[in-house]
């Protein structure tokens, strides 16, 4: 692997506008990291060397004549396969969508490439953006970097993969229900879930209506927090997407100083299944935090399992509405697990649906005047049980599948139903040889104070460093 590889987004991008480095550089040694390593992790759907050297060769052309683009000039990335470019097929992870050509490209794809990004491809990703632990029975499973026997997480499981095997120096990811946050902590790397309606997402193919979020993935918060400059903010062809003025999450940075920060730690819900390793990484954790200057405040937390039962009717009855006519034509091409979960929700009563829409900003409201009002952040486990391995979330193969899947959104489907910002940042290994990663949420639209934490988490410690022996 070339040092390159070791550089993060942040470093890589300066270094370019340095002219210390070009982006065909770049991109070569990312080339080379991906042909080594995608026999074993399985990132891709669509690897697109020869587009990528042509995009970075077009970039220090741009360079030479002094014309950068953005801060992400000549950067090379690779993406979610359920994001639109067009003219291209997206996949999203099926045989459904499997010949399916896009007539638009995703806002955050144009966004990214005007701030000079370079495209490497699309990534693995769960069937239909359904499933925690990123199998797919069509594509093949990605697998952990860290160990190829176990999960990377889901739904974005070939963004978290590619990210921590080095081969690409960020990604986009979508999280409805845990999807950034998952394979970040289980890959080791560093993922944000932004406030819903914060990025747009306009040409991304839909999970669900009111619950999908795209984010950045990638080495570092400070890494998350440039990606965020770029792709934040309103967007004419998404009419959902936030007028919320845009942080400059990326200055934000500059003074990390944290001290007088109330981070919380809840007294409930989030360590029911925690195993004695992970709760010692997060315990760890938080002496960091607690020596930079924070304030640790433990906080009772109202009962989670309405956060989580109503997430799902909201979940089943979108993914239902969005699926209906390719269900009815093509029942085949589902997997039997997703057909399941797409069924369910075209039985789904009506009024489950309207009554569990009703109750979200009950609840937000809620939340934030008997937890947030006493704190700044919320800290938790991203993930408190063990990550499992592929067959020991194979129905399959294993009986205890249903139950060990059920865990692991368990610690993250309440900042999406809140509609939330949840950062994931690793904090240590778990006695499997995986990464434990700590979640910081907050209050809706502060972004910024949790990659302000976060950052300065990862300048006294080191495990956001740690790369897979691969």
């Amino acid at each position: 692997m070339s040092e390159l590889n070791e550089l993060s987004l942040v470093e890589a991008a300066d270094a370019v506008r340095a002219g210390r480095v070009s982006s065909v550089e770049l991109t070569e040694a990312c080339i080379a990291r991906i042909e080594a390593v995608q026999p074993t992790i399985n990132a891709f759907i669509s690897f697109e060397p020869e587009a990528a050297l042509a995009e970075a060769r077009q970039r220090d052309s741009e360079a030479a004549s002094g014309n950068y683009r953005g801060s992400l000039h000549g950067v090379p990335m690779a993406h979610k396969d359920l994001l639109y470019r067009d003219g291209k097929v997206v996949t999203c992870g099926s045989k459904v969508l499997g010949d399916f050509v896009a007539d638009t490209t995703a806002t955050v794809l144009v966004r990214l490439e005007a701030a000079g990004a370079i495209n490497l491809g699309t990534l693995g990703m769960a069937e239909l953006a359904l499933g925690a632990s990123g199998r797919n029975e069509h594509f093949g499973h990605c697998r952990n970097p860290w160990n190829p026997d176990h999960i990377t997480g889901g739904s974005s499981s070939g963004s978290g993969a590619l990210v921590a095997a080095r081969g690409a120096f960020a990604a986009i990811g979508t999280d409805t229900g845990g999807s950034v946050r998952l394979p970040s902590a289980i890959c080791g790397i560093t993922g944000l879930k932004p406030t819903q309606t914060r990025v747009s997402r306009h040409g991304i193919m839909p999970l669900s209506y009111s619950l999908d979020n795209a984010g950045p993935m990638a080495r570092t918060a400070a890494d998350c927090a440039r990606m965020m400059d770029v792709i934040a903010g309103y967007d004419d062809n998404d009419p959902t997407s936030s007028t919320e003025p845009v942080a400059d999450y990326e200055y934000g940075l500059e003074n990390a100083e944290i001290k007088g920060i109330r981070i919380g730690v809840p007294t409930s819900h989030y360590y029911d299944h925690a195993t004695d390793d992970v709760k010692a990484a997060l315990s760890e954790s938080l002496d960091v935090l607690k020596g930079l200057g924070a304030e640790i405040i433990e906080v009772d937390m109202p009962d989670h399992t309405i956060y989580r039962d109503l997430l799902g009717v909201i979940l089943r009855g979108e993914a239902g509405s969005i699926h209906a006519r390719w269900f009815a034509e093509r029942p085949e091409d589902y997997s039997t697990e997703v057909r399941a979960r797409i069924e369910a929700g075209l039985y789904l009563p009506a009024v489950r649906y309207v009554e569990a829409q009703r109750l979200r900003p009950v609840l937000l409201k809620e939340f934030l005047d008997t937890v947030m009002d006493k704190i700044d952040v919320l800290h938790a486990p991203v993930m408190a049980s063990a990550v499992p391995t592929l067959e020991e979330t194979d129905s399959g193969v294993s009986d205890d599948a249903l139950l060990v899947n059920e865990q692991l959104a368990y610690c993250t489907r309440a900042a999406s139903f809140l509609g939330l910002p949840s950062l994931s940042v690793p904090c240590g290994f778990a006695d499997r040889g995986l990464p434990v990663a700590f979640q910081l949420m907050g209050r809706g639209f502060q972004e910024a104070t949790l990659l302000k934490i976060g950052h300065a988490y990862q300048g006294a410690t080191d495990w956001h460093t740690r790369m897979p022996a691969l």
